[in-house]
């Protein structure tokens, strides 16, 4: 694993299906074509976002080799493999490894609440598993499970190829945590931001990047605050922040946001069926509203 790196802006893919509800080809084309094009550094399908626990095992597995076999090298692909089971969660990482993606991304079990212990346990199995590298995902307000900064530096101390971690947390502190606790151990681990309005404040901590949801339909705003801030553009970062923020409001618009993140493309000239499987649904007129209102800010 040594000198794997993601970092960056690494955009949680939404998945495009038809109105039947399957997959929906060439709209997922278009869309990883638009991230590309809009300088995204990585794409991670099969996340949240990406509706992944709507699907069955053999879809999430016709989704990874889509994914990979049409992203073609130009950007690093992660594969969410996460699931409650941790046998699942090994059969899709092999699965992942076996198709030629660039890592995975394991969010924590849940329904059951974890100890650390079993949560060590649990990455142990799959990490020993796979040679591939394996970003954490900590959503806590999803899992009901925390991955202490304590933790996680444990499992980075006897695991190689855990790489980094997504944080998904309203808690800048336990980013910093994770930065000052967890890159002692490994300095280059990724720490990365799972809520967009953190993107700037990880990196000013020393952070690495983020998986921002909002870089599905406006990739160009999270990576200009990226790159400004990694080139010592600050004023321009700070700027290009601003309008991250009140796009990052997006997520008060409806529960899940999953629908309205999918018109956002629509918004902005990707016409793509924005078909969400249930329980999630469509956004309502009202979410819709909401969502024009909010991209007032984006420039164009």
């Amino acid at each position: 694993m040594t000198g794997v790196k993601f970092k960056g802006i690494i955009p949680p893919m939404v998945t495009i299906f038809n109105d039947d509800g399957s997959f929906d080809w060439e709209g997922n084309k278009a869309v990883i074509d638009y991230l590309i094009e809009g300088g995204v550094h990585g794409i991670f399908v099969l996340g949240s976002s990406g509706e992944f626990a709507h699907m069955s095992t053999a879809e999430r597995k016709e989704f990874a080799e889509f994914a990979v076999d049409y992203v073609k090298g130009r950007v690093p692909v992660l594969v969410g493999t996460g699931h409650s089971n941790t046998r699942e969660v090994v059969e899709l990482s092999r699965h992942a490894q076996d198709i030629g993606a660039d890592g995975v991304i394991i969010v924590t079990p849940y329904y059951w609440g974890l100890s650390g212990e079993n949560l060590f346990n649990h990455y142990k199995t799959v990490a020993c598993a796979i040679d591939l590298p394996i970003i954490l995902y900590h959503f806590p307000n999803l899992t009901g499970q925390q991955l202490t900064a304590s933790l996680v530096a444990q499992m980075v101390k006897e695991f190689p190829n855990i790489v980094g971690i997504k944080d998904t947390i309203d808690s800048i502190a336990h980013i910093r945590d994770l930065v000052l606790t967890v890159k002692e151990v490994k300095p280059d681990f990724s720490v990365l931001a799972g809520f967009d309005h953190h993107l700037l404040s990880t990196l000013a901590m020393g952070g690495d990047g983020a998986i921002p949801g909002t870089a599905n339909f406006a990739p160009e705003i999270s990576v200009g605050v990226y790159e400004k801030f990694v080139a010592g553009e600050y004023a321009e970062a700070i700027k290009l922040n601003e309008t991250l923020m009140r796009l990052s409001c997006i997520y008060g618009l409806d529960l899940p946001a999953i629908g309205v993140v999918k018109e956002g493309f629509k918004l902005r000239g990707l016409s793509v069926n924005t078909y969400v499987r249930q329980p999630a649904g469509f956004a309502s007129e009202s979410a819709i509203a909401g969502l024009k209102k909010l991209m007032e800010c984006l420039p164009g």
